[in-house]
């Protein structure tokens, strides 16, 4: 379990699903559906859902493909934390978000796998926290064209490899939305 004192909660973390990030990527419907589920039984059990939004030259505040996707409406209650950088608590306002919320749980969904997501999930786990990456509510766009896998390789790999993370004192591992709780991990974890 988390080696964070006193952080017994868990939080739903929706990462970068935003119209230009996720205009291209992959089963991008599905996957905004699958955010959506879970950001409704996060709300159902009252825990905690927390939006990180980026901003950089390619997504300008205030512009159409910063905005997260119509199909997701971030309450006003909820906090949202702006980055810059691949790693959600790079810079950020995130640790403190969850400080003050008692969180040392993670359920991480969004996008981009390759990048964002990934590199979340890494800084999240050298922090302290249990991170859990929802098998089926993160994406990315192809860059084969770069030399990347296909999309739905890289989702595969980065699903693979996730479920079978480890670190002192911390769970990692991945879940599909369809069994997603959100209470607290089991010892089976």
């Amino acid at each position: 379990m988390t080696t964070l004192a006193d952080r017994p909660n868990t939080a739903l973390l929706v990462i970068d699903v935003q119209t230009g990030v996720v205009e291209r990527a992959h089963e991008r419907d599905n996957v905004v559906a699958n955010v959506g589920s879970l950001v409704d039984k996060a709300r159902q059990d009252q825990v905690p859902v927390v939006w990180v939004q980026h901003c950089s030259d390619g997504l300008v505040r205030g512009s159409d493909e910063w905005r997260i996707v119509p199909e997701l409406s971030p309450d006003d209650a909820e906090p949202l934390v702006e980055k810059n950088h691949g790693d959600s608590f790079e810079d950020t306002t995130l640790e403190g978000v969850l400080a003050d919320l008692g969180v040392g749980r993670l359920l991480v969904v969004g996008a981009q796998t390759d990048a964002c997501v990934r590199s979340t999930l890494h800084g999240a786990l050298v922090r302290g926290y249990d991170a859990t990456l929802v098998s089926d509510a993160h994406t990315t766009e192809d860059q084969s064209e770069w030399g990347a896998p296909p999309p739905d390789q890289v989702i595969a790999h980065t699903n693979l490899y996730w479920k079978y993370q480890t670190a002192p004192g911390r769970t990692a591992g991945t879940i599909e939305t369809k069994d997603v709780d959100f209470g607290p991990p089991s010892e089976a974890d």
